[in-house]
């Protein structure tokens, strides 16, 4: 994992799982890739999704607008490069690409995701703390 101010890396190698029979990845298997990027950043700046949950704060994806440009396959080692484009009270729009060793870019996605209270079912702000890490990162 490598974070710079505005990007976060995160490194994921393709297992036969994340493949079909062709050993292609499965289209809706980059949002897998996508989504542990965006836990894997969390995590690395301090902010455990655990323990939001506990304080009644999730994140639930919104709107995803995902474009594959190349298949990748099984056993690569690719990239996930994640940045927050637009960051709001309540919500934030990540960019996201996955690239291959080669540097190809394979799959691209602007995902919104919404911050909620789980039980409520309803929007909230994101909490002071965890909008002020992701103010310092965008």
């Amino acid at each position: 994992m490598q974070m710079s101010k505005t990007d976060f890396i995160l490194p994921v190698r393709v297992y036969y799982e994340d493949t079909d029979a062709g050993g292609i990845v499965y289209y809706a298997n980059y949002l897998k890739f996508f989504e542990r990027a965006r836990t894997e950043w969390l995590r690395a700046l301090g902010v455990e999704q655990d323990i939001l949950l506990a304080e009644q704060v999730g994140f639930v994806v919104t709107d995803v607008q995902m474009k594959n440009h190349k298949s990748a396959k099984f056993n690569e080692l690719l990239t996930v490069s994640s940045q927050i484009s637009t960051l709001k009270r309540a919500s934030m729009i990540f960019s996201q690409q996955i690239t291959n060793a080669d540097g190809q870019l394979l799959c691209s996605a602007e995902i919104k995701v919404a911050c909620v209270n789980p039980q409520a079912g309803n929007a909230r702000p994101l909490p002071a703390n965890v909008l002020e890490v992701l103010q310092r990162v965008r």
